[in-house]
């Protein structure tokens, strides 16, 4: 390991928020040596409260986060924002972005901000992105926001992440506020109406509480619509408290570490399917997939046929070398 690497670590268990920012690019540069470090370094993390915020693009949740975390900075918490999004690369540049996107926000001492491409994820949350959140959390940041795009498989992948996801929606959404029946409205633990000095603002808080009506609830938690003018201020302070009531829920309740440890099960999952993979392709090698894949394009063979006879390549594989 090099010492400019070993400096950065020794830098970010002392508090360094510039080893911060440099264990960050490496989550998505050099993930391995992330990894490693978040090995060696487990006991610092499950302490953060997780929050995830999605909705759709013009939902003003940029503006909605920023004033949210400024409410809970004030209130003397430390905080950590991701801001996904798909077409910004992760770099070190992208911290004036992150600047002009939350200026509001950005130069708060107890705010951290990022943006992080989700890149290789099909418009998701990238396993870059978990290791960022993983890094947050082991700096010692009291709360991690995360905010998503509201795009693609962003707005479901949240729950995956997060112990409260907070759904934006705003007036106007028309036929958009019954397509959350899909799965949105199942991933909520609270709803806010953002921009609700528009008009139509009533209406849309009324179709998701008669919605959250019509929705079966196993849990003692109620979960909350809130009106808020974020570039106004308003109902940013209710919404921070109904966050913390809900986290302190979750703690009372148990369901926090049922919940992590769910999600902690699917990462599992998730880190033996990557393994696999990588073992499989270097012992297989590309050349052997192009030709299966070449005979499943010419009808020669089912794709079915052909993964079939890869896995039986690959056991051979291991067999030969014990």
């Amino acid at each position: 390991m090099s010492a400019r690497k070993t400096n950065w670590q020794e830098a970010f268990l002392s508090g360094d928020v510039r080893a911060l920012a440099r264990a960050l690019s490496a989550a998505e540069n050099e993930p391995t040596i992330v990894q490693d470090f978040l090995r060696e370094h487990s006991q610092r993390l499950g302490r953060a409260h997780i929050i995830g915020i999605t909705g759709p693009p013009g939902a003003g949740k940029s503006t909605l986060t920023g004033r949210l975390a400024t409410e809970l900075a004030n209130r003397g918490f430390s905080l950590g924002l991701l801001l996904v999004d798909p077409s910004s690369p992760f770099t070190g540049g992208a911290i004036l972005g992150d600047r002009l996107r939350l200026p509001e926000v950005a130069y708060h001492p107890r705010v951290f901000v990022r943006s992080m491409s989700s890149r290789g994820s099909m418009g998701g949350l990238s396993k870059a992105t978990n290791d960022a959140i993983k890094l947050l959390d082991a700096f010692g940041k009291d709360i991690i926001i995360i905010e998503t795009v509201g795009t693609g498989q962003s707005e479901t992948d949240i729950i995956s992440v997060a112990d409260s996801v907070v759904v934006v929606a705003v007036p106007g959404l028309g036929d958009d506020i019954q397509a959350m029946k899909a799965g949105i409205l199942e991933i909520a633990d609270l709803f806010v109406v953002n921009k609700a000095d528009r008009e139509g603002a009533e209406k849309t808080e009324r179709e998701l509480r008669n919605m959250l009506k019509m929705q079966p609830n196993s849990s003692d938690w109620s979960i909350p619509v809130i009106k808020t003018v974020a570039i106004k201020d308003e109902g940013i302070a209710e919404l921070a408290d109904q966050l913390l009531a809900h986290y302190e829920y979750l703690h009372s309740s148990g369901l926090l570490l049922e919940q992590r440890a769910a999600r902690t099960r699917a990462e599992l999952g998730e880190l033996l399917r990557s393994q696999l993979m990588r073992e499989i392709d270097s012992l297989i090698g590309p050349a052997r997939y192009e030709e299966l894949a070449q005979e499943v394009v010419g009808g020669k063979r089912s794709v079915y046929d052909a993964a079939y006879e890869l896995w039986q390549q690959f056991l051979g594989q291991i067999t030969s070398n014990q």
